[in-house]
């Protein structure tokens, strides 16, 4: 099978002031993309080679693994954001947050933290366990927490490329901005 970059689903200016075009031409037009043509280099011959994304992550090691779930990752982060995106989550996912953390701002403090003190490079992810229940996560490099039979919801990555033309060091101003991006339409949707 084949990898192709998905189309965005906003202009690539779209995320400003938060995310800048520049940031989104070098993050999803040359990270994501390398990571799809890495993923694709990898596949032939191997065991994976006609397997969907899914099955990469779950079962994939190496080189295949790693560049797979980075594509995976980052094609689940791009398209949990948006030019409309922000404020509280309303619906199933507003009391689920409020039933598993108290409050919405509780849950948005504990997925800054997370996201703030992750060491080095990898992803923060508010997941649904199997018992229903949320879970805030950090996993480093390209870590995904299907690999532990977990329901993604929601991802911010963390690795410099994501935020460094924009914000170089301060990851916290980064975080920020993202909490005025998500699309919590999106993430009810994956419940």
């Amino acid at each position: 099978m084949k990898f192709e970059l998905p189309q965005l689903p906003y202009a690539a200016d779209a995320l400003e002031p938060y995310i800048s075009k520049k940031t989104i031409e070098y993050h999803y037009g040359k990270h994501h993309q390398t990571y799809i043509n890495k993923l694709n280099d990898l596949l032939p011959g191997s065991d994976f080679e006609k397997c969907d994304l899914d099955t990469i992550v779950k079962k994939g090691h190496n080189g295949i693994f790693n560049n797979g779930a980075q594509v995976w990752n980052h094609t689940f982060y791009f398209s949990s954001l948006s030019p409309n995106g922000g404020g509280k989550p309303k619906g199933k996912i507003a009391q689920l947050i409020e039933d598993n953390f108290g409050t919405f701002e509780k849950f948005q403090e504990i997925f800054t933290k997370a996201a703030t003190t992750l060491f080095g490079s990898g992803w923060v992810w508010l997941v649904q366990k199997d018992d229903g229940s949320l879970e805030v996560l950090k996993a480093s490099n390209a870590d995904n927490p299907l690999r532990n039979g977990h329901k993604p919801l929601l991802t911010i990555d963390v690795w410099e490329h994501a935020y460094y033309l924009d914000y170089q060091n301060r990851r916290p101003d980064y975080i920020d901005g993202f909490w005025k991006l998500i699309n919590w339409d999106v993430v009810e949707s994956r419940l």
